[in-house]
């Protein structure tokens, strides 16, 4: 894997395991560790949205010319997302675990589909024309811990 996939693949996982953590404690109706899980999960996907479209986006645009396409179609799906997410929390703000799984079970559908779309077609697009930006793999780097 070239430096810009092998980065953002790895915090899809991350992301996932946050996901999967608390999915789990909703389904155990543990509600303090359920919020403490989806807090962690809804940060690190926030975190991995900023880094793509406030850095990767707008770089690999600029250089490579094309302004619509696949970087479009990640945004409007980074927007859906993010609706699920408030319909999540929500939903767990209401100790409501039937709307909680409703809406990830979605989510997770999404995410499956988007992250195959990134990882196997728009990160390797990216690395070709990216991947000797070390400022931009540095950005990326800060963004996704937060920074």
């Amino acid at each position: 894997m070239t430096p810009i996939t092998r980065l953002l693949t790895d915090d899809h996982e991350h992301c996932d395991q946050l996901f999967a953590a608390a999915e789990n404690a909703v389904q155990a109706r543990d509600w303090a560790r359920a919020e403490r899980e989806f807090a962690a999960f809804s940060q690190a996907l926030a975190h991995h949205f900023a880094a793509e479209e406030q850095t990767l986006f707008p770089a690999f645009e600029a250089r490579s010319g094309l302004n619509g396409g696949p970087t479009f179609v990640m945004r409007s799906e980074h927007l859906q997302m993010r609706e699920l997410v408030e319909q999540m929390a929500a939903a767990l703000a209401g100790q409501d675990e039937t709307g909680f799984l409703g809406a990830s079970d979605t989510l997770l559908m999404l995410m499956r589909q988007h992250n195959l779309k990134e990882e196997q077609i728009l990160y390797p697009m990216t690395d070709r024309v990216l991947a000797d930006d070390a400022d931009l793999i540095g950005r990326l780097q800060e963004t996704l811990q937060g920074n």
